[in-house]
C-alpha cells in the first residue's frame, strides 16, 4: 500500500527520511525585522539567528494555508498523513484539516488523516517515523491511525533554552508564570502536557545544572526505554546536544538515538544555544 508523510516545517526530517521520497515538508513562514523567510531547504539557520539578534522585534510565524494541505493530498498515495505542531501552539493542525475537507469536497473520499504532535520539532520527527514503521509493517489505515495516536498520548517533551522571550511575546507561554530571573542566570527546565501547551517542570542556575535537571525529569518519567527512541534537537549547539545524550545514555538504553539540528520555526522558538529533547 502507498502512503505520503506530509510534515509542517517545524518537525525536522533525517537525510534518511528525506531521501526515501515518501516524506513531503508543508514550510512555515517567518518575519524577522522585514525579512520574509521560507521555513523550507534554503533556510539559513546562521543568517537567521544573526537577524533575530539584530532586530529590536520578535520574530513572528504564519503557518501553512489550508490550499498548501490540500495541494499536498493531491498524489498517488493511497494513504496520506500530515503531522503538525501543537494545535494549542499553532494554527497549522487547523489549516490541515480544513485542507483535509477542501480536498474531500473537490477531489472526493481518499484515506487522509491529520496528526496532532501535541509536540513540536522532533517530537514531530518521531511520530513520522512511527507512521513509516506501522506502514511497513503492512498495518491497515485504520489500525496505523489509532498506534500512531496511542504513540502520541506515550510520548514526552522536554526543553531547556537560553531564553523563553520569543516563547512568551508570541503568547506560547499562557498560564505559565514569568521565572526567568536573567540576573541571577536561572534557567527554566519546561515540557509540554498532555494537551500540547507548555508548562515549568523546574528550575537551576545555569545552563548545564538546567540540562542535568531537565535529564532527571526525563528519567522520572521514562518506561520502557529499550523501546524507545531518544530524540534530541538542538538550536546550533551540538556540544550540548551530545552532553544531554551521555547522561541520558548512562542512566538508561534506547532503542536508538537522533540527534538533528532545528529547522526554521522551531530554531525561532528555541533560539540560539536551545535543547530539545522528546522520547
Amino acid at each position: 500500500m502507498s502512503y505520503k508523510i506530509i510534515v509542517d516545517s517545524c518537525g525536522e526530517l533525517t537525510e534518511e527520511m528525506k531521501a526515501s521520497g515518501c516524506f513531503e515538508t508543508a514550510s512555515l513562514e517567518i518575519d524577522v525585522h522585514g525579512h520574509h523567510i521560507i521555513d523550507d531547504e534554503t533556510f539559513d539557520q546562521a543568517e537567521f539567528l544573526r537577524l533575530v539578534a539584530e532586530s529590536p522585534d520578535s520574530p513572528k510565524s504564519s503557518c501553512p494555508s489550508p490550499e498548501r494541505y490540500m495541494e499536498g493530498y493531491r498524489c498517488e498515495a493511497e494513504h496520506v498523513y500530515a503531522v503538525t505542531l501543537s494545535a494549542e501552539l499553532s494554527g497549522s493542525y487547523n489549516s490541515a484539516i480544513l485542507g483535509k475537507n477542501l480536498y474531500h469536497e473537490e477531489y472526493g473520499e481518499k484515506d487522509i488523516y491529520v496528526f496532532n504532535s501535541r509536540s513540536a520539532s522532533i517530537g514531530e520527527t518521531l511520530i513520522a517515523m512511527k507512521i513509516v514503521e506501522c506502514e511497513e509493517q503492512g498495518m491497515e489505515f485504520a489500525q496505523v491511525v489509532e498506534t500512531v495516536e496511542a504513540y502520541i498520548g506515550e510520548q514526552h517533551t522536554y526543553f531547556v533554552l537560553e531564553t523563553l522571550d520569543t516563547l512568551r511575546k508570541n503568547g506560547r507561554l499562557t498560564g505559565v508564570k514569568a521565572v526567568v530571573a536573567t540576573a541571577l542566570n536561572i534557567k527554566p527546565v519546561m515540557g509540554a502536557t498532555p494537551i500540547g501547551t507548555i508548562l515549568q517542570l523546574g528550575q537551576a542556575r545555569g545552563m548545564k545544572k538546567a540540562l542535568a535537571k531537565m535529564v532527571d525529569e526525563i528519567i522520572k518519567d521514562l518506561k520502557e526505554s529499550k523501546k524507545k527512541i531518544l530524540a534530541i534537537s538542538h538550536c546550533n549547539c551540538r556540544e550540548r546536544a551530545e552532553y544531554v545524550k551521555e547522561m541520558l545514555v548512562q542512566k538508561a538504553d534506547f532503542r536508538d538515538v537522533v540527534i538533528l539540528d532545528t529547522a526554521g520555526i522551531s530554531s525561532m522558538y528555541a533560539a540560539d544555544g536551545g535543547v530539545i529533547v522528546v522520547v
